[in-house]
C-alpha cells in the first residue's frame, strides 16, 4: 500500500511530503529511503526538528508531494551519492566511514548496537547535507571506536590523503564517539604541515535508526563544515547543546568526551571551539582568530609508535606499575599526575630509571583544565630532576597520541622533549582564560 501510493504521488527519498491519512491525521518531512527493517506499510519521514517518524499508510492515506529534493544512488566504489538532478554543489566532500553508533543500528532482538550501516546507506538517509557539497561515500572500515589502534590511525590518515589529493575540499571521518578525540589528534598530528580543507571527525550518541537519533543533525553539521568552513584543520563536529540548533567544531588536540550520552558531550578543553556551526541555516561563525588556513600543499608526517602506555597516577600506586612497563619494552609513558602534575615520592626513581633507559615518561594532568607546573612543590621539582617531560596544558589523550607520533620519528630523549614541548597543531594553549573552563563554572549563579 504504501509503495503504491508513493509512486502515484511521484514521491521519492529526499522529497518534501505530506501524509494525510485516513483518520485526519497530517505529518510533513523528506520521505526517507526504505529500510529493510520497516514494515511494508511504513514510510519514514524526517521533520524539521530532526527526528525520524514512521507512519503506517492505509487505504484512505493521501501522499502530495510539496517539494522536490530526490536522491539517486547507484552501485560502485566509491559511491556517488549526489547527481545532476538534485544540482550539486561545487564543493565537492568525501565520508569515510569507519563505523561507530552513527554507522549502527539497534538489534532490537537483544537491544544491541551494531556497526553495519554502511556510510553509502547513512548518507543517503540525510538529504539535508547535499545543499552544501557534492558527497562522495566509501565505507573504509567498520569497528567500534574502543577496537581503534594506531595502525587504524595511520591508515584513515592515509585515505583522508588520498581524497584530497583527488581534489576533495573537506572529508568528513564517521567514527565512534568514545575514542573520537584519540583519532582526531592523531590526524591532527600527521597533518600538522597544513591541509587542504578541513578533516571533520563526526559521531552519534544514539544510533541512527533511533527517532532520537543525533547522527544526521551532526552529519549535515559535518558536511558543511568540511566544505565551507576557511580552515585546513582537524576537528570534531557535534552538537553545541541539547538541541537541534547549533553544532560546534572543536580543534582536533583540544576536545574530550564530557559525558556518556548527552547529545553535547564533546567540550574544548583549556580552548574555545574552533567555530559555531548552524546546519538549516548553512552559516558559521568562527569563534577563533588564530585557526590555520587552508594550504595549498599537503605535507602529511605518518606513523605511530604503538608501545606508548597512558596510565593513571591514583593514592597507593607502586612502582611496580612503572617498571612493568619498562620491563616489558614500552617506548614511552604518559603518567595523568594529581593537580598540578604530581606522582608520590616513591614512584620516581621508577620514573628515573626509565629516563635513564631511554624511555620519555610524559605528565599530564588529571585535573583536565589548567596546565602542568612542576616548579611549584618539592615533589614536581624531585620529578623534573628524573627527567620528566611536562605536557603544559596537553590533554592526557592528545599527550599520548602526540609521544606516539614523536616516537615514530625518533627515540632521542632530547628530540622527543622537544617534540612534545613544541606546539605542532595547537595542543599547547600558552595563556588561558576564565572563559576556557567547564560550562557548570559559568552556569553555578
Amino acid at each position: 500500500m504504501a509503495a503504491k501510493k508513493l509512486v502515484e504521488a511521484s514521491a521519492r527519498p529526499g522529497d518534501v511530503v505530506e501524509v494525510a491519512r485516513s483518520d485526519g491525521s497530517r505529518l510533513m518531512g523528506t520521505l526517507m529511503p526504505k529500510s529493510e527493517f520497516s514494515a511494508p506499510d511504513i514510510v519514514v519521514l524526517k521533520l524539521d526538528n530532526g527526528y525520524n517518524v514512521g507512519i503506517r499508510i492505509d487505504e484512505g492515506a493521501k501522499v502530495r508531494v510539496v517539494e522536490g529534493g530526490s536522491l539517486t544512488t547507484h552501485p560502485g566504489e566509491p559511491v556517488s551519492l549526489s547527481e545532476e538532478e538534485v544540482r550539486p554543489p561545487a564543493e565537492r566532500v568525501f565520508v569515510l566511514g569507519t563505523g561507530g553508533t552513527i554507522a549502527s543500528r539497534v538489534d532490537y532482538e537483544t537491544g544491541a548496537v551494531n556497526p553495519y550501516m554502511d556510510s553509502k546507506e547513512l548518507a543517503a538517509s540525510v538529504p539535508e547535507m547535499f545543499k552544501y557539497a557534492t558527497v562522495d561515500s566509501v565505507q573504509f572500515m567498520s569497528i567500534f571506536s574502543e577496537d581503534m589502534t594506531p595502525r587504524n590511525w595511520q591508515a584513515i590518515a592515509e585515505e583522508v590523503a588520498r581524497y584530497f589529493e583527488k581534489g576533495y575540499s573537506g572529508v568528513v571521518v564517521a567514527h565512534g564517539t568514545d575514542t573520537m578525540a584519540y583519532t582526531a589528534a592523531a590526524l591532527s598530528f600527521v597533518f600538522h604541515r597544513g591541509l587542504p580543507g578541513p578533516v571533520a571527525l563526526v559521531g552519534a550518541q544514539r544510533s541512527s535508526d533511533r527517532p532520537s537519533s543525533d547522527a544526521a543533525f551532526n552529519l549535515t553539521s559535518a558536511v558543511l563544515v568540511a566544505s565551507r568552513a576557511p580552515f585546513g584543520e582537524v576537528c570534531v563536529v557535534m552538537h553545541g547543546e541539547t538541541g537541534d540548533s547549533y553544532a560546534l567544531a572543536h580543534r582536533g588536540t583540544k576536545v574530550r568526551k564530557m559525558h556518556t550520552s548527552r547529545r553535547d558531550a564533546f567540550q574544548s578543553v583549556n580552548d574555545v571551539p574552533l567555530a559555531k556551526v548552524w546546519p538549516y541555516e548553512g552559516k558559521i561563525e568562527m569563534l577563533k582568530e588564530d585557526y590555520r588556513r587552508r594550504s595549498r600543499e599537503l605535507r602529511p608526517e605518518n606513523g605511530f609508535d604503538d608501545k606508548v602506555a597512558l596510565i593513571k597516577f591514583f593514592p597507593g600506586m607502586t612502582s611496580d606499575l612503572i617498571d612493568f612497563l619498562v620491563d616489558r619494552g614500552y617506548h614511552g609513558i604518559v603518567i595523568e599526575g594529581t593537580g598540578f602534575g604530581h606522582v608520590a615520592n616513591a614512584l620516581i626513581p621508577s620514573v628515573q630509571r626509565a629516563v635513564e633507559e631511554g624511555i620519555p615518561v610524559v605528565i599530564t594532568s588529571q585535573t583536565l583544565f589548567g596546565r602542568v607546573n612542576l616548579n611549584v612543590y618539592s615533589t614536581g621539582r624531585r620529578m623534573l630532576q628524573a627527567g620528566v617531560i611536562p605536557a603544559e596544558d596537553m590533554l592526557p589523550e592528545t599527550a599520548y597520541v602526540k609521544l606516539s607520533w614523536a616516537l615514530h620519528r625518533t627515540r632521542d630523549l632530547g628530540e622527543v622533549r622537544r617534540l612534545m614541548l613544541t606546539n605542532l597543531a595547537g595542543e599547547i594553549n600558552p595563556r588561558h582564560e576564565l572563559k576556557l573552563f567547564p560550562r557548570w563554572y559559568h552556569d553555578r549563579e
